[in-house]
């Protein structure tokens, strides 16, 4: 149900396919316990194992207020982890994989200890302990230096609080009824035999801990076709990519396409998923809204994006080279648009209930920010090194 980690994961799978070698030694198997980019996998011929518990609308709903802040509640509760790990356990032991790769998928890393499978996790460098120390980007604006430091300690107490509440106590209870060794932390769960991280180093500058590798970004290229009517776009005024993945809160979404009316830019909008939650959006004449579009290639015609701050929308943002407004949904997507932010060309808006003012000044001040599109399309040729 998430689609930057779906594509990330299909785009593990078409590597294999595409090496000569590995595409004679590895045999790859998906599972999937609902949502929406299921099709994008089976469209490849990658074999599909539909795992129950499904996934139902109203609890990807609820995971997803779990993760962006607006519910305080365990997304999982204790049975249904359990109940994921015994079928994942039936699943793999028919499989005998020699690993299990994952980006999100939250009971795999519990049935890997139970059979002993080594595990690869796909992570990116805002997820490790040397980032979360530091305040996790949300301390960046504070001075003096002692008051920050104090800040971001609160930062990190307050995020290892929260995680262990809503998702580490359950995974534990879960290791303690298959009678595996649990967590002592958050880092401990996305820590894997093998931990490859989807980004260039430059993005944060973090050190890795070890059996942590650099690879590059994982950017989708050709999932979705580029609809007719953007090749035509007129070329007149400035041209604005506004994405929300699938993760971005439908009401804040119907607000700010609201606040482009009568702006002189034309505005790429594929936020149809969100805009059906919302009765009543008045979609302006200048904004295109549009369904799942090609992202790099549209982000490579705009002027400027403004982005909810996912890794997907970020690492792409960053290759096209094109400046950047984000509002993030959740903590983890503030972090990735503060390391946007100290490499210049981002502005950070905060999340609110309607923060449409905010992000029309900060698209006015970047549009006329000739070092932040300089920055932007500078750190574009660092990304364009990498294949992830």
């Amino acid at each position: 149900f998430n689609l930057a980690e779906t594509s990330r994961m299909v785009e593990i799978a078409k590597s294999i396919e595409d090496h000569p070698t590995a595409r004679q030694t590895f045999d790859v198997h998906f599972i999937s316990d609902g949502g929406d980019f299921e099709p994008m996998i089976e469209k490849h011929g990658f074999a599909l194992t539909r795992m129950e518990p499904r996934l139902t609308p109203e609890k990807i709903e609820l995971i997803a207020k779990v993760d962006r802040g607006e519910k305080f509640t365990p997304a999982f509760t204790d049975a249904e982890m359990i109940q994921r790990v015994e079928n994942e356990v039936a699943v793999l032991q028919r499989l005998n994989p020699i690993a299990a790769i994952t980006g999100s998928y939250p009971s795999i890393p519990v049935t890997c200890r139970v059979l002993k499978v080594p595990l690869v996790w796909v992570v990116q460098s805002t997820w490790l302990p040397d980032f979360f120390r530091h305040g996790a980007g949300m301390t960046d604006r504070i001075r003096p230096a002692p008051v920050k430091a104090v800040a971001g300690l609160l930062v990190f107490a307050f995020i290892s609080f929260w995680i262990r509440y809503g998702f580490l106590n359950t995974i534990n209870r879960t290791t303690r009824h298959f009678g595996v060794a649990g967590y002592s932390s958050i880092f401990e769960f996305w820590c894997g035999n093998i931990t490859l991280v989807a980004e260039p180093p430059e993005f944060t500058g973090v050190k890795l801990p070890p059996n942590h590798y650099f690879i590059g970004p994982l950017i989708p290229r050709d999932e979705f076709p580029l609809p007719a009517e953007l090749a035509g776009i007129p070329k007149d005024k400035p041209v604005i990519y506004f994405a929300m993945g699938s993760s971005g809160t439908p009401e804040i979404v119907a607000k700010v396409i609201e606040s482009f009316a009568g702006k002189p830019y034309h505005v790429i909008a594929p936020v149809k998923f969100q805009l059906a939650q919302v009765r009543g959006t008045r979609v302006p004449k200048n904004v295109m809204v549009t369904d799942w579009i090609p992202a790099l290639q549209v982000n490579k015609m705009a002027d400027l994006s403004v982005i909810h701050g996912g890794i997907g929308t970020v690492m792409t943002a960053a290759l096209a080279g094109k400046p950047v407004v984000g509002v993030g949904m959740q903590i983890e997507q503030v972090a990735n648009l503060a390391c946007l932010e100290r490499l210049g060309f981002a502005i950070r808006v905060p999340k609110s209930r309607d923060p449409s003012a905010r992000i029309q000044v900060a698209i006015e001040k970047l549009l006329h920010d000739d070092a932040a599109k300089a920055k932007a399309a500078a750190f574009a040729r660092v990304f364009a090194q990498w294949d992830g």
